[in-house]
Formats: structure tokens, sequence, C-alpha cells
């Protein structure tokens, strides 16, 4: 941000920073400046007046969804550090953008309140979960979400918007890769209750609320999926392809040879339903049936797979963003010679791209 601006706003100056220090893939070079934004308020207005000097701007919250370029950036970093939640009695969850998403989530538990606990350890600020529809397990945020605070930057308006305008599907609204708005809060609406939500994994049963969680943070931290500074299977984007939505016909052929190569895979495809008649397959099973194992490549390769879920890409402790970048595209066409279906990347890219 230009020092005329910066002067007008009690912003922090995050000075020196690169983006590998700002996100859980730790990959990315150095903005021209980068500040954090305390409220929701100076948020707004710091996009504004960046907006209107033409510059290019990164609007960032816990940064678990990126993969960033290398090198000297052309862009600006506001970090979002509004992090207040209110939680009411009546259900009704409020969280700045800046909230870290786990901690709202633990203050919804620890206030008798159901809805969200299978999205427990979940990297990344609350200001990102309706971006892309965060769910797991089953449940998604768009299930309680009931409306987001927005600064509009093609109007300069700030305005609560219902979630039914955000277009919410399978990890997409129309807030994600459009840019057109920032989201300065969210509201979710809960449910009293001393049991949980039934979680898919475990057949629909429903536990107390506080095992629930416990046990959606221990099968996460199996799969590498819950934050750990010492542990390199988490230093990654989290999942990193959506799981591919097809035509029953098109999962038929797939299981078919799926079940040529290898006999009983057919009928051990994992294929879950959808509403509109189409199927919806797992990424990770796919990436495995189409011969990537876990830590792949090696164990001296930069990049590699998770060595406990190969839907994650992580970063050894030296990977690049380029690194990154060709493991994915190696992981993404292996896929399809084998299947025919093209994986979609779940993170935004900044600077670079798959292609």
């Amino acid at each position: 941000m230009a020092e005329t601006s910066a002067t007008h706003l009690d912003l922090e100056p995050l000075d020196g920073v690169r983006l590998k220090d700002l996100t859980t893939l730790r990959v990315g070079g150095a903005p021209r400046a980068a500040w954090r934004a305390r409220t929701a308020e100076e948020l707004a207005h710091a996009v504004s007046l960046l907006d209107a000097a033409g510059d290019p701007l990164l609007i960032l919250g816990g940064g678990s969804n990126l993969v960033v370029a290398d090198g000297d950036l052309d862009l600006t970093v506001v970090v979002a550090g509004n992090d207040d939640i209110e939680v009411r009695a009546d259900g009704l969850v409020r969280a700045g953008a800046g909230a870290v998403w786990d901690d709202v989530v633990a203050a919804a538990v620890d206030a008798g309140l159901s809805g969200i606990e299978t999205l427990s350890g979940i990297p990344g600020s609350a200001g990102a979960t309706p971006v892309q529809n965060v769910g797991a397990y089953g449940a998604e945020v768009g299930d309680v979400l009931t409306r987001v605070r927005l600064y509009n930057r093609e109007t300069g308006v700030v305005e609560w918007v219902p979630a039914n305008d955000l277009d919410l599907a399978y990890r997409y609204s129309n807030l994600k890769f459009t840019g057109r708005a920032a989201v300065l809060e969210i509201e979710l609406q809960l449910e009293p209750s001393e049991l949980s939500i039934p979680l898919r994994h475990l057949g629909g049963k429903q536990l107390p609320l506080k095992e629930a969680r416990e046990e959606i943070l221990r099968v996460r931290a199996a799969k590498g999926m819950v934050l750990d500074a010492d542990d390199h299977d988490t230093w990654s984007a989290g999942s990193f392809f959506t799981n591919p939505v097809v035509g029953p016909e098109q999962a038929d052929v797939i299981a078919r040879a799926a079940e040529a190569e290898r006999p009983g895979d057919g009928d051990a495809m994992p294929r879950y339903p959808q509403p509109d008649g189409r199927v919806k397959l797992s990424a990770a099973w796919l990436i495995e049936r189409a011969g990537f194992h876990r830590g792949f490549p090696d164990d001296k390769a930069p990049a590699r797979l998770s060595t406990k879920h190969t839907l994650a890409l992580t970063n050894r402790g030296g990977a690049g963003a380029g690194d990154v970048v060709k493991l994915a595209r190696t992981v993404r066409d292996g896929v399809r010679e084998r299947f025919g279906v093209e994986l979609v990347p779940e993170p935004v890219w900044i600077g670079l791209s798959l292609d």
C-alpha cells in the first residue's frame, strides 16, 4: 500500500513478510507491502483505498488454501485480523473474517451448539469458509450459514448478504475466484444439542458434542490434516483436488477400468450419488489407483504427496512453488490418462497456474 494511503489507516505493518510465512503450504514470495487490518471497518477501508489506487491486492485470512508464486510479487497483502467470536445461547454465532476457524468450532462446541463439529481441525480463517463452502465428513458451512457481511468491491457498499445469494455448492460460492467482494464477518445458525450431527464415517452415529470433536480431530490428525509445525505432512493446502462429479455412465466406465486391472476394485470404488443424478467420486481413490503412492515420488523430493493421505501435496521443508506445480501436474495428468477424469485443484493460485 502506498505510504499516503497507509497514513489514513490504523493498520499493523508486516514488514519483510513473505507469503511463505503466511500460508500453510509455506511457499510464496515477497509482496510489495503487507498489512493487518484489526477491524472489519479497517479491512473494508483498506480494500477500498487499494482498489481506488488500482493496486493489485490479495486479501488473506489463514492462508490455508493458496498456492503462491515465488520471487517478488506485484501485489499488496491485507490480512484480515478481526478475530472476534460471538456465541449466543439460541445458537447464533458470529465471527470476524480473521477468526481462526477451529476456534469458532471450539467455541460452538463448548457452548453446546451442534452443526459444525465435523469441521473441527480445518485450517484457515472464518472468512474463508463461505468462499469455498468448506466441508468435511458430510457437512458443509453452507448447511448452517445464514448470511455474510461483505464489502462489495464493485459498488463500495458494506452489507449483510443472505447465504442464499452466494450460490453455494460443493466447494463453491460465487465469491470464489471472482474477487467481487471481501468477507468481513460470517453468521451461522446452530442447534443447541448434547449430541453431534450424524458422523458419516461412523455410519451416521451421533456422539456427545465434545467426543465428536475429539473424534474428528483424531481422524484428521491421522491423515496429517491438522496443522503441526513439526510435521511436514501438514505443510499443505489441505485436500489439493476436489472430488470429481461425473455422470453415472462415466462412473461405470471408470469402475470397469479399475476392475480390469485389479479384480474387486470396481465394486469397491467409492460412489456418492448426487441430487442431480450424477455421482461424486473420491479423488484420493483415483489418485491411488492411477499409481501414485503416499510419499510420491520419493523421500528426496522437496514436494511430495503426504505420507498419510494421497490427496494432500506437501512441502517437505524446502519446496518452492515450482516444485508444487510440477507435482500437481504429474498427479492430474496421471489420473486423466488412467481414467479420463480431469482433477480440479481446490486452492486459489496467485501468480501461477497449473496449465
